[in-house]
């Protein structure tokens, strides 16, 4: 990976995160709302964290773990699923960041598999 590649990843995690942050702020201060939200802050904000991890990794073997990390945080698709289906948040309001999410998954599979492929 180019270290252009890098620093946009790096970028467009820590603004995926941002936009969770305030997804979180703007929920309804229910306590159904505010549970899911909670777990929406926490894997959503971590994605970006495991990534920085990963490039600071000492092999390719930590580098992978760290990433598939990162990859378990984006279980941050479910909990903004669940907001939708519960009628808390509009699902217009949250297709942008649903497929931002999706896309994130999409890049660290892709990083991954290159990474066990060059293992291999």
């Amino acid at each position: 990976m180019v270290r252009e590649d890098v620093q946009d990843l790096r970028t467009r995690t820590k603004n995926f995160a941002l936009r969770i942050f305030r997804l979180y702020v703007s929920l309804p201060k229910t306590t159904q709302a505010q549970i899911l939200g909670k777990q929406v802050l926490r894997s959503g904000t971590s994605v970006g964290a495991h990534y920085r991890e990963a490039c600071r990794a000492r092999s390719d073997a930590d580098f992978i773990n760290k990433m598939e990390g990162g990859l378990q945080e984006l279980e941050t698709a479910y909990w903004l699923e669940l907001l939708v289906e519960s009628g808390i948040v509009a699902e217009k309001r949250l297709k942008p960041l649903m497929q931002e999410t999706d896309e994130l998954i999409s890049i660290f599979v892709t990083i991954v598999n290159k990474m066990k492929g060059k293992q291999a």
